[in-house]
């Protein structure tokens, strides 16, 4: 059994195809996982502004 240079290339286009599907499905699932850390994020800025802005404590200090 000989290996042609078309079984070569064959295989070599099947192996960029693989690549290339699994650097799809991670980019995706990176994307996906940063817009879910963005919203947590923003999420927990508006919620600590909101409750800080509720429980303030205002001091005056008069200088005699």
């Amino acid at each position: 059994m000989t290996i042609s240079r078309d079984d070569l290339e064959a295989k070599a286009l099947e192996l960029v195809d693989a690549v290339d599907d699994t650097r799809r499905s991670t980019q995706d699932k990176a994307i996906l996982i940063a817009v879910v850390i963005g919203v947590v994020v923003i999420t927990a800025f508006v919620v600590g502004r909101k409750r800080g802005r509720r429980n303030k404590t205002v001091v005056e200090v008069y200088r005699v």
